[in-house]
């Protein structure tokens, strides 16, 4: 804590302003400043409550990021849509329904002039639906909505699991139905 200001018409609050050096953080990675940033101030015992208010990073730093691996123009391009905004949702409820009515919900959505749809990041393989039905039927709808409609269109699955080797083996299945 390189300074601290008193919290203007507050008793015991106070600002205090915090730096650490960039060698502490690897280039790229925002869950490693992040982790570290937050973990260590919220996990400091000595403080009965804490708010992180602003984070600033400097420059220097923020040029080590690459960028996520897609990006707008990506999805557009994926999309064939330009000079507007891209429409989609999450698709709701997102807990509860059958891999065939969840696979419904993507349809009429997209059937009805969205772009895309989402996984809600709740969406996993639960046994109402498990992963490989949810991204089968999702396939279908998607590919049912572009025939329909004439456009392309796109569906987001949730691939995440509990082990890295699951997440693979969903990704790698849901570029097999040609899902992204």
């Amino acid at each position: 804590c390189y300074h601290i200001e008193p919290v203007p018409g507050e008793a015991d609050q106070y600002i205090c302003y915090v730096a650490y050096p960039l060698d502490l953080f690897e280039e790229g990675s925002v869950t490693n400043m992040f982790t570290s940033i937050v973990g260590n101030v919220f996990g400091f015992k000595a403080l009965r409550a804490l708010r992180l208010e602003d984070l600033r990073i400097p420059t220097a730093y923020i040029k080590t990021f690459q960028g996520p691996p897609h990006g707008i123009q990506v999805e557009r391009d994926k999309l064939n849509k330009y000079g507007r905004p891209l429409l989609g949702c999450t698709i709701k409820p997102k807990l509860g329904l059958s891999a065939k009515n969840y696979g419904r919900a993507v349809y009429e959505c997209l059937r009805g002039g969205l772009d895309f749809t989402k996984d809600d990041e709740n969406v996993n393989s639960q046994p109402f639906m498990r992963w490989r039905d949810r991204f089968l039927f999702c396939a279908e709808a998607l590919y049912k909505a572009q025939a329909e409609t004439g456009e392309i269109k796109g569906h987001y699955l949730n691939a995440t699991a509990g082990t890295c080797e699951e997440m693979m083996k969903r990704a790698v299945f849901a570029r097999e139905l040609g899902v992204p």
